[in-house]
């Protein structure tokens, strides 16, 4: 099982999933306000991440609804940041029955084209990867995906989190990587859940138009964009993204209909 955190005694539950560049711990602004707000909160590191090995091949929309039998949880209202973004659609498309509800963050999406700009980041970071330097790729991340309004402890914080990614991946398996799970973005249009989807205004150009297609494709869509926000808000201004979550979940949009059973909490 997916290595987790827990808080809250609420009836409705929300799965926090962590971009890319971070892990479970990119949630400490929004973790304990949610709980407070009267919903029961589950955090986790998707594999390869935090305090997840990579321990065999898999599929991260399998590996989270795996997390959510362990814990007795039948619905679930999914936050997700960037990469936990496009993960929470893809279980939404895997298996409907588990979501009551999606927050999108500056979301990735299945089956989007990356731009001409963003691909040669991409091998930016790969040769520096492969050249052995982790510093740099750390630091390339930090200074692309962080917005005006992220501090020097923002920053410090997805270091540690990035280079941590870094070192768990690097040292699976090559046999033990991603699993295609098969979603593209025409399968997006039957997911029949409320979502909100989150842009920021100084984000990368390929998630502002990805936030511009997910609103249309998506068939119960609100769109709000924050002018002040890059890419990772729930680190940028942590409590003005906990009470964006919080109004969100709580006016009954983001949590109806989500059950949940007792279970003894993770790590």
């Amino acid at each position: 099982m997916l290595s987790h955190d827990l808080a809250g005694e609420g009836s409705s539950v929300v799965l926090l999933l962590h971009s890319g560049v971070c892990d479970r711990r990119m949630w400490d602004g929004q973790f304990a306000a949610l709980a407070a707000a009267g919903m029961r909160v589950v955090r986790c590191d998707l594999r390869g991440f935090g305090e997840t090995p990579v321990d065999a091949p898999h599929a991260h929309s399998d590996d989270v609804v795996e997390l959510l039998d362990g814990l007795g949880v039948e619905r679930a209202a999914l936050v997700g940041s960037s990469f936990g973004g496009e993960v929470a659609l893809e279980v939404a498309v895997r298996h409907p029955g588990r979501v009551s509800a999606l927050v999108l963050l500056c979301s990735g999406m299945p089956g989007y084209e990356a731009s001409d700009e963003l691909r040669a980041w991409g091998r930016r970071e790969d040769e520096l990867i492969e050249a052995g330097d982790l510093d740099g790729a750390v630091a390339l991340n930090v200074d692309t995906w962080l917005g005006p309004e992220a501090g020097a402890e923002a920053r410090e914080r997805v270091r540690r989190m990035q280079r941590r990614a870094f070192e768990v991946q690097l040292a699976a398996p090559e046999e033990f990587g991603p699993v295609d799970p098969g979603v593209g973005a025409a399968d997006l249009a039957g997911i029949d859940v409320p979502c909100l989807v989150v842009s920021g205004a100084h984000d990368v150009p390929d998630f502002r138009e990805m936030a511009t297609r997910l609103t249309a494709v998506l068939p119960d869509a609100q769109h709000v964009d924050l002018d002040w926000a890059g890419h990772l808000p729930a680190l940028e201004r942590p409590e003005e993204t906990a009470e964006l979550l919080a109004e969100y979940l709580t006016d009954g949009s983001g949590t109806r209909d989500a059950t949940t059973a007792r279970a003894e909490p993770g790590r």
